[in-house]
């Protein structure tokens, strides 16, 4: 080791990125392994989980991590007698598997935590495979299948030691992938006794010679009891870069099987080579194992090349891509100032730089983008574990996994959603006795999905329970001193009072809940993201709750609009249209609600000018212009607004960490006169003017002069 510690620096970050690969490893592994609620996985589910162990074993004994590679061993054991057919998925089966994950996940964790777990940790999983796999061999031997005569010579077992031979020509990118041959031959020869010899026959001169390039070539002979797939095994990860050939050459404890069959002779001792080798796709194909393994790794689909950046990095192109927009808007004005004395050339550079600065900035951000089911995967082992304790029948239904997310939106996803669906799990679903009775099925059904909306994401969590208990709700918000007892509320603001910090309907304190906090955090941390939390029940059919999350926390395509000398930014998603409405389509629900008619239908107006008390702003919307805009329950609104400026693409400063929470405005950006412009918030005006005109109009009936009757949005 060096005197500037360089080789622990290298080995701390080699630490750190094993046990970023596992939470990746773990994350699949837990969608393969939440299959088994309702279905036997397939063979392609088997290999997946059975590479998510042996990849987090193979790190994990790098670094010393005993106890995680012993369990992960005996994990193993069990998939392989899977994966061969040798045993049948059985739901108690399934249940050691889900336990195992659990356990692999702890054990990791540990590991990455530096502490300790109790000696007897994961103990009953142990045993429970160890009894399955004893019995899959006591049921393998009784078999008239398992008899020696019939057996084929590489699935010999432990009755006496075969001699194999295994020669390994890798090509010669072999390093560029990353493979340590190394640690491929300690595994190989802890299999048994193992010999080795190295082909440098085709080991250029020194000068010739690239470090990067692979050119030694090995025969090992193993004398083991193991199986030919238990070889094929420690090569899994390399025999699309590898030759691999395995023949057995005898079988000491049984002198009267059968001869190898005539793929399996061992092969010709290779002829020296003057050129580097090159294995061909015919070879390679027909090197790779023939077994039931074979079909479905040749069938696997191409997987996705990546690199492992660190988010910091990420974070700062965002930024200086973001520097570089508002650099291109500032040089688009200036431009426009002079565009009399400039010629065209110039402007069609001006243009084209616009065009390219665009591409740059989308092509940046689609590196943040992830889809939420690496969030929704978590949610259907919390609904079989939580129902299951609780005694109830719950069925969980999953739409638009793979909308896509910025990143950081995605991290601070899993908590808001877990204390949702517990939520409704605890409080809102009904025993299946109480369902039946009540003229349900006696399975309840929570619907949890993601789409976009305008410029938001929208996730819903959905129950068919018993919904609100607004009586009992109010009773115990008086109760707990939160409303006066002579309070009138309506209906929204009663089911508003569940995110109340320290409110809970539960009459004990349990592990699940009844402490008072969980919907608070869920508004927090929504809110803490520029997003929102809304709340429909209807009783005896259900509740609903929708996240209104940003898109992203970095750009938007907004619309420069004019109210008076001020200048907002509207998302361009949200808008529908503009128009300059006629007098005749204007009327009033009352002294502070107007309402302008489209097409037969009846919209409320919202003026920028008195939310804002702008001065000098046009305040008849017949004499502006109506932009209208749709809000995330599918209702729209009106904005008026003096004059439309135009479109440009802003980068979005938060104003929590720059300045206070302004209600209605969700950030601000710097316009290319280098001048702020505020970013405003659609579902917060909404809902700000309907507040300050005295009554919620969403979904109410309103009456217009004249005796018109329509549902005011």
């Amino acid at each position: 080791m060096s005197s500037d510690g360089s080789s622990g620096s290298e080995f701390d970050r080699f630490r750190v990125t094993f046990f970023e690969e596992c939470n990746e490893i773990l994350a699949d592994l837990e969608v393969h392994l939440t299959q088994l609620q309702s279905e036997a996985l397939d063979v392609e589910g088997l290999n997946a989980v059975f590479r998510a162990a042996h990849s987090i074993k193979a790190g994990a004994g790098a670094f010393g991590f005993t106890r995680l590679v012993t369990f992960t061993h005996s994990f193993e054991a069990l998939l392989d007698k899977l994966r061969d057919g040798v045993l049948e998925q059985t739901p108690q089966i399934s249940d050691i598997l889900i336990r195992g994950g659990d356990n692999l996940a702890e054990l990791v964790a540990a590991a990455q935590e530096e502490r300790e777990l109790p000696e007897d940790f994961a103990a009953a999983t142990l045993a429970d495979i160890q009894d399955i796999l004893q019995e899959g061999e006591v049921a393998t031997d009784a078999s008239p299948e398992a008899s020696v005569t019939d057996a084929a010579p590489d699935t010999a077992t432990g009755s006496g030691s075969a001699t194999w031979q295994v020669v390994v020509t890798p090509g010669q990118d072999l390093f560029k992938n990353a493979t340590e041959p190394l640690l491929l031959i300690r595994e190989l020869a802890g299999l048994g006794e193992l010999s080795t010899e190295c082909n440098a026959g085709n080991l250029p001169s020194l000068r010739r010679m690239d470090p990067e390039l692979s050119y030694l070539s090995w025969t090992f002979t193993l004398v083991s009891d193991c199986t030919k797939a238990d070889i094929e095994e420690v090569f899994e990860f390399v025999d699309d870069t590898c030759l691999i050939e395995i023949t057995q050459s005898s079988q000491a404890a049984d002198p009267g099987a059968q001869s190898p069959a005539p793929d399996t002779q061992p092969a010709a001792t290779p002829e020296p080579a003057t050129a580097e080798p090159v294995a061909t796709p015919q070879t390679v194909a027909a090197a790779k194992p023939t077994g039931p393994r074979a079909a479905t790794s040749q069938s696997k689909p191409p997987q996705a090349s990546s690199i492992r950046v660190d988010l910091n990095r990420i974070d700062r192109l965002v930024n200086t891509v973001g520097e570089l927009v508002i650099t291109q808007a500032m040089l688009s004005e200036e431009m426009a100032e002079l565009a009399e004395h400039t010629g065209r050339q110039h402007i069609a550079g001006q243009e084209q730089l616009a065009a390219l600065t665009r591409e740059l900035q989308e092509c940046v951000m689609a590196i943040r983008m992830q889809p939420v089911k690496s969030v929704f995967a978590r949610m259907p082992r919390l609904v079989r574990d939580l129902s299951g304790k609780l005694g109830k029948k719950i069925n969980l239904r999953m739409a638009g996994e793979h909308t896509e997310v910025d990143k950081t939106i995605i991290e601070e996803l899993a908590d808001p959603l877990t204390h949702m669906i517990r939520n409704s799990i605890d409080h809102g679903m009904e025993m299946p006795a109480d369902r039946v009775a009540a003229g349900k099925s006696e399975e309840g059904t929570i619907d949890l999905s993601a789409a976009h909306v305008g410029g938001n994401i929208v996730i819903s969590v959905m129950d068919d329970g018993a919904g609100i208990n607004r009586e009992r709700v109010l009773g115990k918000a008086i109760e707990k001193g939160i409303v006066a007892p002579d309070a009138h509320l309506s209906e929204h603001e009663i089911d508003e009072l569940i995110f109340a910090p320290g409110f809970s309907t539960a009459d004990s304190v349990t592990d699940i809940s009844g402490r008072g906090v969980g919907m608070d955090v869920v508004r927090r941390n929504i809110m803490g993201i520029g997003g929102r939390i809304q709340v429909t029940s209807t009783p005896s059919r259900g509740t609903r709750f929708n996240l209104l999350i940003p898109l992203t926390l970095a750009v938007l395509d907004g619309m420069i609009v004019a109210v008076g000398d001020q200048r907002y930014i509207l998302p361009i998603t949200s808008i529908v249209e503009s128009f300059r409405p006629e007098r005749e389509q204007l009327r009033f629900l009352d002294d502070r609600t107007q309402v302008v008619s489209i097409r037969g239908e009846f919209i409320r107006i919202v003026k920028l000018c008195d939310l804002f008390n702008i001065n000098k702003a046009v305040r008849d919307p017949a004499s502006g212009l109506v932009v209208l805009v749709e809000v995330a329950g599918g209702g729209k609104v009106g904005i008026t607004v003096d004059e439309l400026i135009g479109q440009q693409q802003i980068v979005i400063k938060s104003l929590n960490d720059n300045f206070d929470p302004v209600e209605g405005i969700s950030g601000a950006t710097i316009l290319g006169n280098g001048k702020v412009a505020l970013i405003l918030d659609i579902e917060q005006l909404a809902a700000m003017r309907a507040s300050n005109g005295g009554r919620h109009f969403a979904g109410e009936l309103g009456v217009l002069p004249g005796g018109a009757i329509v549902a005011a949005e």
